[in-house]
């Protein structure tokens, strides 16, 4: 589906405040309730807008620490046998295959560094887990919504 400026801006307005009303988000991009209304509702239907969700500080579920962990796995491992693999572990909140000598990215929340480690031993415990590579994450410099690329005027898709 082709986006145009007026989709991108409802879909910004959405992101920045997911609870917002059709006629708020009428009043930033310039249309009534009603034809934001129709055009989310095409959004949804397309696939661009896939859902609506609250956005929680990981800390308030004692979620304090993040690590990134890097897989290297034996022969041709499957992509879909490793996100099967990590599927299993609520801690894991990303992963991706990557380019590079790694297979495979995890994005890791845990209660403390103790936390990641017994996640990371269960996770190279996996049959096809030939090493791990970890780096814990001091300090987060830019958190922008999952999904959303920034740009200088405003948020595009």
């Amino acid at each position: 589906m082709e986006l145009d400026r007026l989709d991108r801006d409802i879909i910004a307005a959405l992101v920045d405040d997911a609870r917002a009303t059709y006629a708020e988000v009428g009043q930033l991009v310039g249309l009534s309730a009603s034809a934001v209304k129709r055009r989310v509702d095409r959004l949804r239907e397309s696939g661009a807008i896939t859902g609506f969700s609250a956005r929680v500080a990981p800390e308030a579920l004692g979620w304090t620490t993040e690590a990134y962990v890097e897989l290297f796995c034996q022969g041709k491992t499957k992509p879909s046998d490793i996100a099967l693999a990590v599927a299993k572990f609520p801690e894991v909140v990303g992963a991706a295959t990557i380019t590079g000598e790694a297979d495979a990215l995890l994005h890791i929340r845990a209660t403390d560094v103790r936390h990641v480690e017994r996640v990371i031993e269960r996770i190279a415990a996996e049959t096809f887990v030939v090493r791990t590579k970890s780096a814990i994450v001091l300090s987060r410099l830019v958190d922008a919504p999952s999904g959303v690329v920034r740009n200088e005027t405003r948020l595009i898709g």
